[in-house]
């Protein structure tokens, strides 16, 4: 456990990178990266595809000894989209004999491909895999900060050497209610699902293209500087997705309460109708 899983992050990048590189896409989460190279790691990034996902082959192609850390984040923030199941499956379970793999799973909860595979059943394998889950998302616990890593125990160990921020009790009880509380869960999914349709409605009126979510939040292109759209909507009382370069153009909005749902698809046709 630890105090959010961007901690979580941190600590396995400043754990395993040093001395070496890590490869991942972007744009993606940036906390991995941003840390480790104040450590002195390298990062290569590779673009996303044409499809706007991860670039499995091209990642595979550019490991040599100098990697020590693959860094996948699927479903993908900023982008909401999902790798295919078993391409990322054998993906991880290959290039985990050459370095370790982090697949960060925020938003595992909002999947709505039937039966798809956790990275957990790798680590179950005995793989060179770290997954990282958070109780910031469906559980809307975000404030208090608690998250986890899943590893196993060699890779275990030396994570928790790194621990800086240990868990309040208050966490701690917090998320063991979460987890037994199954009636919220269902709630929190249902009312991201209908949120995020009540987005997509939206777009499709203003015929503004976006891409398939399996997260809370909607990545859309805009047609106009994510800078200049920022402005606009922050006049109209709203904070939108920051830039995700070299998405410039694109913008993420998330989910919130169906009435703030409705009054941001109000101001969104303002500004952009």
């Amino acid at each position: 456990m630890v105090a959010g899983s961007t901690e979580g992050l941190k600590i396995t990048g400043l754990t395993f990178g040093g001395g070496g590189e890590i490869i991942s896409c972007e744009p993606t989460f940036l906390a991995m990266m941003d840390y480790a190279k104040l450590w002195g790691t390298s990062i290569n990034w590779v673009p996303l595809n044409k499809d706007y996902d991860f670039d499995l082959d091209e990642i595979e192609k550019r490991v040599s000894s100098k990697t020590k850390l693959i860094f996948l984040c699927n479903p993908n923030n900023p982008t909401g989209k999902l790798l295919p199941a078993q391409k990322v499956l054998d993906f991880c379970n290959s290039v985990s004999n050459k370095a370790i793999v982090f697949s960060d799973e925020a938003y595992y909860d909002y999947i709505t491909t039937p039966n798809y595979p956790s990275m957990v059943e790798l680590v179950k394998q005995g793989k060179n895999v770290i997954v990282s889950k958070t109780f910031s998302k469906v559980y809307g616990l975000a404030g208090i900060r608690l998250g986890y890593l899943i590893a196993k125990p060699e890779l275990a160990e030396k994570l928790s050497e790194r621990v800086v921020a240990n868990l309040n009790i208050m966490a701690i009880e917090a998320g063991k209610a979460a987890l037994q509380d199954q009636e919220f869960y269902d709630f929190s999914v249902s009312k991201a699902k209908e949120a995020k349709s009540m987005i997509i409605q939206t777009l499709d009126e203003l015929k503004l293209p976006y891409l398939e979510s399996h997260t809370n939040f909607v990545f859309f292109q805009t047609g106009r500087d994510i800078v200049e759209l920022n402005k606009q909507m922050a006049d109209k009382g709203f904070i939108i997705g920051r830039p995700f370069p070299p998405l410039t153009d694109w913008c993420r909005i998330s989910t919130g309460t169906i009435e703030e749902v409705a009054l941001y698809n109000q101001a969104i046709r303002e500004v952009l109708g």
